[in-house]
């Protein structure tokens, strides 16, 4: 993988566009920049595209849809800009984090209406951070089947995906324009396409091991539960082109990972009245403080576990995700009748179990916080009988990137915009702040879906003027 300087015009073939990556980002920027009309092609290296997206939830946040009208939500962007800020400690570029509010609305309606996606708004618990309810997905709760609508709509609009195709250089010249990509087959023969704009929508670098190390040193044990493809390549196209980068140490880590079973639990156990003890049966977190931070929480106990422990009222709610439900068929979630039965089977210390729960009761009649800062209402605490599920903490993908404009294009660092250089979603600086606390839930879909859409339409007016300029007297 390499940068490579463009001497003469010696590909294959050439398109005005290409898209390199083929999950929830590259597949939303391609239906964009072909709305209008723009002829393109996006490369994804896997025999099918799934990406980190397909590993997700699927869960996107978005302010004032129709969506939430009939659900009588009242929203705005405003406020849903200030719940990414505050969650990330006003560390995120304000401009950014602005358009993405602004737009999430539209283009959450836009795939809605004219790409047919089955989006719904997820009621009933609010994720930490979120003021109102704006999370939108499709029916099952799962970014598998988000891709897999996604993927339906592009065949229907006739996006040409090459899969198999892993970009193994880019072609750039001296005045930093990117001119065309060398692609490489899983049999080594490689294909080169020139273009007049591309779009680096592959992610970030989480499955690289040595970029972790470097950028996420407390999450450098941490499993990686995300696109093993994620390797950096644009984080490391962009730094040698002299790009921008910003926020690297920023990530979406992830304390509710069934283990062995590796399934993603949702935290909505957590936001319903469930609860997270160690081996010594004592919560050691603010559980509500949110699920990215408490990755690193949940690997500082003893054996990096924890146990999720809640009752029958939320195993009801839960069974609406199809990952809970994959998680109960798998045997990871375990019933017992009473606090004994489920401390004896999991060798939990019963006394410090029984006080643990006894705080519970006290802090929810008294109406104060614990120590960490969480509050209990007394119509959510947990009664038998009582479930268990054994998590780990997990990396799931990074957050920074390389930094862009309003228009999704790449900045170097004085701050001028590159040519023709577009990035989204896990390759450009997202808007979760610094490192592993800013994360407020669906940051990661949100700059994959809205500023996915964003470079795809930035694109193809850049491509515009190029063309409106070539045919002028």
């Amino acid at each position: 993988m390499a940068i490579l300087p463009y001497t003469h015009d010696t590909f294959d073939a050439h398109l005005p566009l290409v898209i390199i990556g083929a999950g929830a980002c590259g597949l939303v920027a391609a239906l964009a920049a072909q709305e209008a009309g723009v002829e393109l092609v996006v490369l994804e290296r896997d025999p099918l595209p799934r990406g980190s997206t397909a590993m997700s939830s699927g869960f996107i946040p978005a302010a004032n849809t129709h969506f939430q009208h009939a659900l009588g939500v009242s929203d705005s962007p405003d406020v849903m800009a200030e719940d990414i800020q505050k969650k990330n400690g006003f560390e995120a570029d304000p401009a950014i984090v602005e358009l993405l509010a602004h737009q999430s609305g539209p283009t959450i309606e836009w795939l809605a209406d004219q790409h047919h996606i089955p989006f719904e708004l997820v009621d009933g618990f609010l994720y930490p951070g979120h003021r109102q309810l704006r999370m939108h997905a499709t029916p099952r709760r799962t970014g598998e089947e988000l891709m897999g609508a996604l993927l339906n709509a592009s065949e229907a609009a006739g996006i040409d995906t090459v899969t198999r195709a892993r970009v193994v250089n880019l072609y750039v010249d001296s005045t930093q324009r990117v001119r065309g990509v060398t692609l490489e087959r899983p049999d080594g023969s490689r294909e080169s396409i020139g273009c007049d704009a591309l779009i680096l929508a592959c992610n970030g670098y989480g499955g690289n091991v040595e970029l972790v190390e470097r950028y996420l040193p407390t999450l450098k044990n941490a499993l990686y539960y995300g696109h093993e493809g994620n390797q950096g390549d644009a984080l490391l196209w962009g730094q040698a082109m002299g790009a921008s980068t910003k926020d690297l140490g920023a990530c979406q880590g992830h304390g509710s990972l069934a283990t062995p079973h590796q399934i993603l639990i949702s935290w909505a156990l957590m936001m319903q009245g469930g609860i997270q003890v160690n081996l010594s049966g004592e919560r050691f977190s603010n559980e509500h403080g949110g699920y990215s931070e408490q990755a690193a929480k949940v690997l500082a106990q003893p054996e990096k576990m924890a146990w999720n422990l809640f009752d029958a009222r939320i195993d009801e709610s839960a069974l609406a995700f199809e990952d809970y439900r994959n998680a109960l068929e798998s045997g990871a979630v375990r019933r017992f009748a009473s606090l004994e039965a489920l401390a004896e089977d999991l060798k939990l210390p019963l006394d410090a179990l029984q006080a643990t729960f006894a705080d519970m009761h006290q802090l929810a009649e008294q109406q104060t916080s614990d120590r960490f800062g969480r509050r209990f209402e007394p119509a959510n605490l947990l009664k038998p009988p009582y479930y268990a599920i054994r998590v780990t903490g997990a990396l799931f993908h990074t957050q920074g990137g390389l930094e862009v404009n309003r228009q999704a294009r790449v900045l170097n660092t004085q701050g001028q915009a590159l040519p023709n250089l577009f990035a989204a979603g896990g390759a450009a600086r997202g808007v979760s702040g610094s490192n592993d606390s800013g994360y407020l839930s669906g940051n990661g879909l949100l700059s994959a879906v809205v500023l996915g859409a964003v470079a795809g339409k930035s694109a193809a007016e850049l491509l515009r003027l190029k063309l409106s300029s070539a045919v002028l007297p």
